[in-house]
């Protein structure tokens, strides 16, 4: 045998490399079925579980990346809604704030405006107590006045009244006053 010459002794045919006959065909039918049957019993136990396999993996991998889309979705809704209640807290803030300057500022102006009317009223008690204190001031004078020209009189009286004067002023108050009080 040299190189891929095959001779055959058969037949009588010299120089023949190949020497198709019934055995060579029954041959290569046997082989074809054997490596068709081969084929299948193969499929069936490695080519099928690797396909199977491989199918599961792929869905399993389109699972996860549908997921990671579903989740990158959620995530980018939930940053928004983040960014939005952030808005919303800073403005709900600002509102406060706002808000509690103006009851500051109307609670200043009414302090303000309780010290003004307590102010006033100070005012108003103190220069009642001030005309008051003058009217007695007045008072306390007239009547010192009074008690000093009473004194005074008393001793001009005494020294220039005689007993004919004290009667003639004696009826002349009673002239004034009249005859109709000391009747009554």
């Amino acid at each position: 045998m040299s190189g891929l010459v095959f001779l055959t002794e058969d037949a009588g045919m010299t120089g023949r490399i190949l020497g198709l006959d019934i055995q060579l065909l029954v041959d290569a039918a046997i082989l074809a079925v054997a490596f068709f049957t081969l084929f299948l019993l193969l499929s069936y136990l490695l080519f099928n579980p690797a396909r199977d396999f491989l199918r599961k993996r792929q869905e399993y991998i389109k699972k996860q990346l549908d997921d990671a889309a579903l989740d990158k979705e959620s995530a980018a809704n939930y940053k928004a809604e983040y960014e939005e209640k952030i808005s919303q807290i800073d403005k709900e803030a600002e509102q406060i704030l706002s808000e509690a300057r103006k009851k500051a500022r109307k609670r200043e102006n009414q302090m303000i405006e309780e010290a003004k009317q307590e102010a006033s009223k100070i005012i108003e008690r103190t220069n009642r107590e001030i005309n008051l204190e003058k009217s007695k001031v007045k008072d306390d004078m007239k009547r010192e006045m009074i008690s000093m020209a009473s004194a005074m009189a008393g001793k001009f009286v005494a020294s220039e009244m005689d007993e004919k004067k004290q009667e003639e002023l004696f009826d002349d108050a009673l002239k004034e006053m009249g005859d109709d009080t000391w009747q009554s």
